[in-house]
């Protein structure tokens, strides 16, 4: 409930299989192979009153690969939710998090500055 989410404001985190703000709700991994995107993953994200919503903490990038399915795809993205979710409550037990709006500031990261292609071209 809204009273719920607000009373514990920046405290609940959530993870959801897509990079948030794309697919939100169920059903994503399904809505992500019929709208036909090459990338998908995964965001942990401070949890708001609406869905899904919410300052966003760490994402993983996942390829969309020929031939996935959706059994395929959920267990490719479910390693990345396994490595995102331990990084996060790390962050959040060393205070590295800083809540400005809705954008996280974590102290002492950088995001990589290499460019995914997919299909890569070789």
């Amino acid at each position: 409930s809204t009273p719920f989410v607000e009373r514990w404001h920046d405290k609940l985190v959530n993870i959801h299989p897509s990079l948030l703000p794309a697919f939100k709700g169920l059903d994503v991994h399904q809505r992500v192979l019929n709208a036909g995107v090459r990338f998908t993953g995964c965001s942990v994200h401070f949890v708001r009153a609406e869905l899904d919503d919410g300052p966003i903490i760490v994402q993983a990038v996942v390829p969309v690969l020929e031939g996935d399915d959706e059994d395929s795809l959920a267990a490719r993205v479910l390693k990345a939710e396994h490595k995102c979710y331990p990084l996060t409550l790390k962050l959040v037990a060393e205070g590295r998090l800083h809540v400005d709006g809705i954008r996280v500031h974590v102290d002492g990261t950088h995001a990589p500055s290499a460019i995914l292609l997919n299909p890569a071209d070789t």
